[in-house]
């Protein structure tokens, strides 16, 4: 599977926003995007007027690279929130807030969307008792999430309940964190996507 092996920071600074894609660095001076807030590249510094077009396609780039979804994947996710009844921004945003890797990252117990993504791959953590390795996975109301028994002694894993304390859960979660478990207690509304995107400029793009 194709994937992004470069610079993270390179990314929030192309998208001019702070994408939090390596974890509690992104909270600190050290982010990259906190010190040189420009584009990368020898001409990064210059402002150039974007057109309508350029705004949408840059919004799309930026939700996109925040969830590190490839551009067919996303671009599924639109059709198939498309197809449902409802505001089909919205039902996009749903759609990958409800991914597991995006869940366990939301629970707290990954630092970031990518970390999340590994461990999930590695078999770490199980969806209603079963053990999963497939991030794309969407949860659905009443699933519980829990770290495997075996891998509860890791050092990431450790470092998450701290994480869960300072950063918090959003509401459509349940954390527990000593149990290192979390619930599924509703589905993701607009509200609880804290990132400011404009969902219509991606609705608006595909919609060409």
């Amino acid at each position: 599977m194709a994937r992004y092996t470069e610079a993270k920071c390179r990314i929030c600074r192309r998208e001019g926003a702070k994408l939090f894609l390596k974890g509690d660095r992104c909270y600190t001076d050290k982010c990259a995007y906190e010190r040189r807030p420009y584009a990368p590249g020898q001409h990064g510094r210059i402002r150039k007027k974007m057109s309508d077009y350029a705004v949408q396609l840059r919004e799309k780039q930026k939700t996109r690279k925040m969830y590190g979804i490839l551009e067919q994947q996303f671009r599924d996710y639109f059709q198939r929130a498309d197809m449902q009844k409802g505001v089909t921004g919205e039902n996009l945003l749903s759609a990958l807030e409800r991914r597991l890797d995006n869940t366990i990252y939301r629970l707290g117990f990954a630092t970031s969307r990518s970390q999340a993504r590994q461990l999930v791959r590695h078999g770490l953590f199980t969806l209603n008792a079963r053990r999963v390795n497939i991030p794309s996975l969407q949860v659905r109301v009443g699933d519980v999430i829990e770290v495997r028994e075996r891998n509860r002694q890791s050092p990431i894993i450790q470092e998450a309940q701290q994480v869960i304390a300072r950063r918090g859960c959003p509401a459509w979660l349940e954390v527990e964190g000593e149990k290192l478990k979390g619930k599924v207690i509703a589905l993701p509304t607009r509200e609880d996507v804290q990132f400011p995107i404009n969902e219509q400029l991606i609705v608006e793009l595909y919609s060409k």
